[in-house]
């Protein structure tokens, strides 16, 4: 593919790129997956894709970009202002914790760490996309629930880092070293609880 930064996100097909090309990056990560496999998996011509997608490194960032989305659409959607921060945080602990044990965070953030010094873009992508977001609907939440008095945070986006952080807790090491394929539900609700347990006795009132 060439060197083209223009990615065409209409028509009917796109959607079924997109789904392609997940399946193919996950099995085969970024260098091992190949236009012709992708084509193959997303039942179109290498023709067709091209049209969408004129460089795979362009491809590879908007299926992350696409699942990052989603991701913080559901986990947005879920969020109660009205519920008391101990819920609200434990909810969207347990989807920080779910998404970054789940196959597709595991492999995109390998693909971005062995990718790193060749395509550092690739990286980059997938930090705004996902991170980056992630904490922003994060800061959105705080300041609504320090006005109503319910936190006491001076640096929002500080604070949004940590509780990101304190999600990586246990699990997330385990699964990035290949210690742990299988995590139970318990045990990823337990991880959530005492990340929201510890930010609150710093940040709650």
């Amino acid at each position: 593919m060439g060197d083209a930064a223009t990615v065409v996100r209409t028509g009917r097909k796109f959607e079924q790129v997109l789904a392609g090309a997940r399946e193919v990056f996950m099995a085969d990560g970024f260098e091992g997956a190949s236009v012709d496999d992708i084509a193959r998996s997303a039942g179109v011509s290498k023709a067709t894709l091209y049209s969408y997608f004129p460089d795979k490194r362009l491809l590879f960032m908007e299926v992350a970009r696409h699942e990052c989305q989603r991701m913080a659409e559901e986990t947005a959607a879920r969020i109660d202002p009205a519920a008391p921060p101990a819920d609200v945080l434990t909810m969207a602990a347990v989807e920080i914790v779910s998404f970054m044990l789940s196959g597709f965070g595991l492999q995109v953030y390998r693909i971005c760490v062995a990718e790193a010094e060749r395509f550092p873009e690739l990286g980059q992508a997938f930090y705004e996309s996902g991170p980056v977001r992630g904490r922003e609907r994060l800061a959105e939440y705080f300041r609504h629930a320090c006005a109503q008095g319910e936190l006491q945070i001076d640096d929002m986006a500080l604070a949004a880092e940590q509780f990101s952080e304190l999600c990586k807790c246990r699990l997330w090491p385990r699964a990035v070293f290949g210690l742990q394929t299988e995590f139970s539900r318990a045990e990823i609700i337990d991880v959530a609880r005492e990340a929201t347990t510890t930010f609150l006795a710093r940040y709650g009132t």
